[in-house]
């Protein structure tokens, strides 16, 4: 880091006579507003200021606590948020009258909200961030939210995590829609740890799914055996042959209690492709499905134990 930058960092006050030359209005009032030295009579924007100070984020505890930036605007309810600064948007002192008039109106404003408006008004922008991440279909979405709208008003987020509820309504409205996804994808787009998912996910489907009459549908290793086959650019004819070898597996006394299908579709895929002379490594299959490439050898060898 050089001296100039450094020194950019450090120098909070604004020197007026060292700004740029830029024609202006008669009487300038140059103030650093969001990261820009503006004008505050005539707009105009002279130049970006820095901001120093950053620290980095390595864990997700760590991510969520350094967080500064949230969504705004809300897509329902009273969006006039009465601000507790003192000074307007022109930049001039409010007086004191004026200041206690908008802590009233605020405190007003705050005693006819309610709190499970207050928690619709947090979960509403994470959901939507959280579906737009993973290319989740509106229908699925709009699931997701009739579970989490349950949920809150059961009040069960109480004492939890909301993003743990949030996270926990996708996955089990993408298992009632039996779509492609993986829990760990859910957590690792939300940034929630397995264990929090996991424990709000077994609340929703006991308390919540039977009240909705949805039905919990596990995820089924053929149906991510497209899945795997698209990301590995496989033809169809390849996906389908995985398939068939999947249900003769099964025929012959495979068994899949306890087994994860991400597993058994990705060494039917690995299979498949082999046979069919397409060079697939097992650490690139491994890693599209998410598991060890032991637990690939050791499905491969099963099935084809089972095709024989």
């Amino acid at each position: 880091m050089n001296n100039n930058y450094r020194y950019l960092i450090r120098n909070k006050n604004i020197d007026q006579d060292n700004l740029p030359q830029i024609q202006c209005c008669d009487n300038p009032s140059i103030e650093a507003r969001d990261g820009n030295k503006v004008c505050l009579n005539c707009g105009i924007i002279f130049e970006r200021t820095f901001v120093g100070n950053e620290r980095r984020a390595y864990t997700i505890e760590e991510i969520q606590n350094r967080r500064r930036t949230e969504p705004r605007w809300r897509d329902f309810g009273p969006r006039t948020m009465l601000p507790t600064t003192k000074t307007d948007s022109k930049g001039k002192s409010i007086g004191p009258k004026e200041q206690a008039l908008f802590s009233r109106l605020s405190k007003i404003q705050n005693s006819l909200i309610s709190s499970i408006e207050r928690n619709f008004w947090e979960a509403k922008p994470k959901l939507k961030m959280l579906t737009s991440k993973l290319n989740i279909p509106e229908y699925i979405a709009e699931t997701a939210w009739k579970i989490y709208s349950i949920v809150a008003r059961k009040k069960l987020t109480m004492g939890r995590s909301i993003n743990g509820f949030i996270a926990g309504s996708l996955y089990a409205a993408i298992r009632v829609h039996d779509f492609p996804r993986l829990l760990d994808e859910v957590c690792e787009a939300s940034l929630t740890p397995r264990r929090t998912v996991h424990r709000s996910l077994a609340m929703i489907i006991r308390e919540v799914l039977p009240e909705l009459k949805l039905r919990y549908q596990p995820i089924t290793a053929e149906s991510l055996v497209f899945r795997f086959g698209n990301e590995l650019d496989l033809p169809i004819k390849i996906q389908k042959k995985a398939i068939n070898m999947l249900r003769t597996a099964s025929k012959n006394g495979l068994k899949r209690t306890g087994k994860d299908p991400k597993g058994l579709a990705a060494a039917c895929i690995y299979i498949a492709a082999k046979d069919g002379l397409i060079r697939k490594t097992q650490s690139l299959v491994a890693d599209i499905a998410k598991i060890t490439e032991v637990t690939l050898r050791s499905r491969a060898k099963q099935i084809k134990m089972k095709l024989i």
